[in-house]
């Protein structure tokens, strides 16, 4: 035969049968073919290194999507993926081979070679593999010129008339059928690469600039299996190399071209993949638009439209979307209905979408980003075994997610652990080992349960890509816990910046690392000792403090940490005060965050058992006196006198009537009004400001006092910041406050004859309003369970008329 197909004889040739790399009608006709042809040996596309791997293909424990991983042994980072799933023909090529006892091998460009290439964008998302493996559906279509790359798809797609590659090739391929008993299985293939071979002549290598280099080495391997095996071979590769490899060139020729090529040593592995990352929108170049669907066209040949529909409704079920069987019903007519109008051989996806839109998302696309996300890309992950090649970090991985039950998945899904359970801590430790590794299978999220110390909260999804993460983090070690030790005694001793050293130290004491917890210390005290800067001694300091809480919540000693942490808050303190005149506006905002970082962490430093731990109270009163010191002196912008003189009121160090003498001061007419407005910023600024304002009338009271008396050429300087200041308010806060200010000041209500005005309760003005009061009482009997008249034999204070009630403050 010429290469370009097949022919109907007894016996086949070397058969070259060009697929797309991820599709299932290629995938059924490459069984066909092979089971027609019955050759002696199955090459397919892919690297050489992976020969060896090919029996773990029919391993009872194999599930695809897979992926052969290649990285370069020197250097982890340099990877590439070829994936497969079980509609790929390569996958069905190596499967029918095992099947039948018939050898494989991989003829494509070596993955030493690839690796070694220099491009500069080969990374594990987009690498060789993958831009090798989608040289046909990847680059824009030109005109034959080198620096452009063509859609092969593309052009077909436009040439026959239809404005999507992706529709062209299922109407064609993938909704066709098998042609029935006796078809000849090699004729589609012999039209493709007719088609292909005309592209070829009119394109080149169509801007694929490496594919000479990768054809040539085909065709030498493609030479050495026909002296190994004679002619009788199959060829599985895509199917714009077939008529590159049915060109008749020297083996010279070939040769010269790989002369010179880089190597690097290479080793070669299978890794789960998921369907998600077959798909063309996480950027591999080879990708599909839609792997679950055309995983389910794979998977049920028969009746797909019916299949697909009910899947769709058994997931809008799930989701308590109103779906009955009569809704599957009426969508499987109105897809057919529209493939009939359309001219399409069988219902495809966008048939299928429309359907659904208008029969069970009553013409609304709600449902369709769930069907898309679940179904139509899916979250599948495959499963290679546990004998696979792998370095002896992965397997202590795999181990320890075996022991804590922590299965990898691909969907993503919240972890809740409580630390208190040998399990959850066991999970705990080894997802902080392996983010210190650079491995973030879990990422820390906030709870929406408890918030204890006793609670930890992580966000969960495997991606293939972190394979490659592991073979980088095996230089640090054979186990999690070597590895991870020895990749934080190394950040340590090349940290920069104090607050990084205390950073890792946090993160040494989450993964509990014993043996690296003491390095880390050394470093954060050379680096503390030597550095002056209030700003980074402020910032390291929070991170040092959650250490030493985690560590008594974890039942690691800290006391080397506690110590350190002391030193650390003295030097703050001392520091602080001269460091907070003369600042400007940025330089004012980056000190309250300071300000406000190292008052959270005095406060958790000097919690505990200050019986045993009695340094804690003069640590706070010593951080009073600071605070003291910075709301006083003129001289520290008024942002950060403000904050001070709020940090100090919500601790009680005031007194009565403190908080009023100082904003007096601030706010008093001699006080320029961009300072005034930078204090009351300080003072009520964030979220829990307004609520200060709103339960005390006579800071209100100031704050409007001054605001009415700004001038008039100063106003337009100040509103900017105020409107800053009280935009972070919860609009029920803003809109209480604005009442209040509507009202004015508190006025003494009225009172019968007689009738003394009850005290004034702080915050509200003087007496009652019984009206008020005795509207609140039926809700109130009503949450505690009282009756209309009382309990029944309470005391007859409980019923009292609302005239009488002279105490119903709560």
């Amino acid at each position: 035969m010429s290469g370009r197909g097949g022919r109907t004889t007894d016996r086949c040739g070397p058969v070259l049968l060009g697929v797309r790399h991820h599709g299932p009608g290629s995938a059924r006709a490459v069984r066909a073919a092979l089971e027609q042809c019955t050759p002696a040996a199955v090459l397919i596309e892919g690297p050489p290194e992976a020969d060896e791997l090919v029996p773990l293909a029919a391993h009872a424990e194999m599930r695809p999507p897979v992926a052969l991983l290649a990285h370069a042994q020197d250097d982890p980072g340099r990877a590439a993926f070829w994936p497969l799933a079980e509609f790929s023909p390569e996958w069905v090529a190596m499967r029918w081979a095992l099947e039948h006892g018939v050898p494989v091998r991989f003829i494509d460009l070596p993955a030493a070679h690839s690796l070694a290439g220099g491009d500069d964008g080969e990374t594990a998302d987009e690498g060789a593999g993958e831009q090798e493996a989608g040289d046909q559906e990847t680059g824009e279509q030109g005109a034959g010129a080198a620096e452009v790359r063509i859609d092969p798809i593309g052009v077909l797609a436009e040439t026959a008339g239809y404005d999507d590659p992706e529709r062209w090739w299922e109407d064609v391929v993938e909704h066709r059928g098998g042609g029935g008993a006796g078809a000849d299985a090699l004729a589609p293939f012999a039209a493709l690469a007719e088609a292909m071979a005309a592209l070829r002549e009119t394109y080149g290598d169509g801007g694929h600039d490496r594919d000479p280099v990768r054809e040539a080495h085909m065709r030498l391997r493609l030479r050495a299996a026909r002296k190994e095996f004679g002619d009788d071979l199959a060829v599985v590769c895509g199917a714009w190399h077939v008529p590159a490899l049915a060109q008749r060139t020297t083996m010279t020729a070939d040769r010269q071209l790989l002369k010179g090529l880089p190597k690097v040593k290479a080793a070669v592995t299978w890794v789960p993949w998921t369907h998600r990352r077959l798909s063309r929108r996480s950027g591999y170049g080879a990708g599909i638009a839609s792997p679950g669907w055309y995983g389910h066209l794979f998977s049920a040949p028969d009746r797909p439209v019916e299949r697909w529909l009910t899947k769709v409704a058994g997931l809008l079920r799930e989701e308590d979307y109103a779906v009955s069987s009569a809704h599957v019903i009426e969508a499987v007519r109105l897809a057919e209905g529209l493939a009939t109008v359309r001219g399409r051989p069988l219902a495809g996806l966008t048939e299928l979408d429309d359907a659904v839109r208008a029969v069970m998302g009553d013409g609304t696309d709600a449902p369709f980003l769930l069907i898309h996300d679940r179904l139509v890309v899916g979250e599948v992950l495959g499963e290679v075994p546990e004998d696979a090649p792998a370095v002896p970090l992965q397997r202590d991985i795999a181990r320890s997610q075996r022991t804590l039950r922590l299965k990898p998945e691909a969907l993503e899904r919240e972890l809740e652990l409580d630390l208190r359970k040998e399990t959850d801590a066991g999970r705990s430790r080894l997802l902080h080992r392996l983010r210190l590794l650079g491995i973030p299978w879990g990422e820390p999220t906030r709870s929406r349960g408890s918030t204890g110390t006793f609670r930890e909260t992580w966000r969960l999804r495997w991606e293939p890509e972190l394979a490659v993460r592991v073979a980088e983090a095996g230089i640090w070690g054979t186990t999690v816990l070597s590895a991870a030790t020895a990749k934080a005694a190394s950040e340590a001793a090349g940290a920069a910046h104090l607050a990084e050293v205390t950073a890792l130290a946090e993160r040494c004491l989450l993964a509990e690392l014993p043996d690296a917890l003491p390095v880390v210390m050394q470093a954060l005290s050379d680096r503390a000792a030597l550095d002056a800067d209030v700003g980074h001694l402020a910032q390291a300091l929070p991170a040092l403090v959650r250490s030493v809480r985690y560590g008594d919540v974890r039942g690691t000693d800290a006391v080397a940490l506690r110590e350190v942490a002391t030193g650390l808050a003295e030097r703050v303190f001392v520091g602080l005060p001269p460091a907070c005149p003369g600042l400007d506006a940025d330089g004012a905002a980056d000190m309250r965050g300071h300000l406000d970082a190292t008052h959270q962490a005095v406060g958790l430093l000097g919690q505990p058992d200050t019986e045993r731990r009695p340094e804690g109270n003069g640590l706070r009163t010593r951080w009073a006196g600071v605070l003291r010191a910075v709301s006083e002196r003129d001289t520290v912008p008024g942002l950060l006198r403000g904050r001070a003189t709020r940090l100090l009121l919500d601790d009680g160090e005031l007194g009565d009537g403190g908080a009023e003498r100082l904003m007096g001061l601030a706010l008093s007419p001699g006080t320029p009004p961009t300072d005034a407005a930078g204090w009351i910023e300080g003072f009520v600024g964030g979220g829990d400001g307004g609520m200060l304002l709103v339960h005390d009338e006579r800071l209100l009271a100031l704050v409007d006092g001054w605001l009415t008396g700004v001038p008039d050429a100063a106003f337009t300087d100040v509103l900017p910041l105020l409107r800053r200041t009280f935009a972070e308010y919860e609009s029920g806060v803003r809109r209480t406050l604005g009442e209040l200010v509507r009202r004015g000041p508190a006025t003494a209500p009225r009172h019968p004859a007689g009738d003394a005005p009850d005290a004034a309760v702080p915050g509200f003005g003087p007496g009652l309003d019984r009206d008020r009061a005795a509207a609140v009482l039926p809700t109130l009997r009503m949450l505690l369970g009282i009756g209309q008249h009382g309990f029944g034999d309470d005391p007859p204070e409980l019923s009292r008329p609302a005239d009488d009630l002279t105490g119903a403050r709560t």
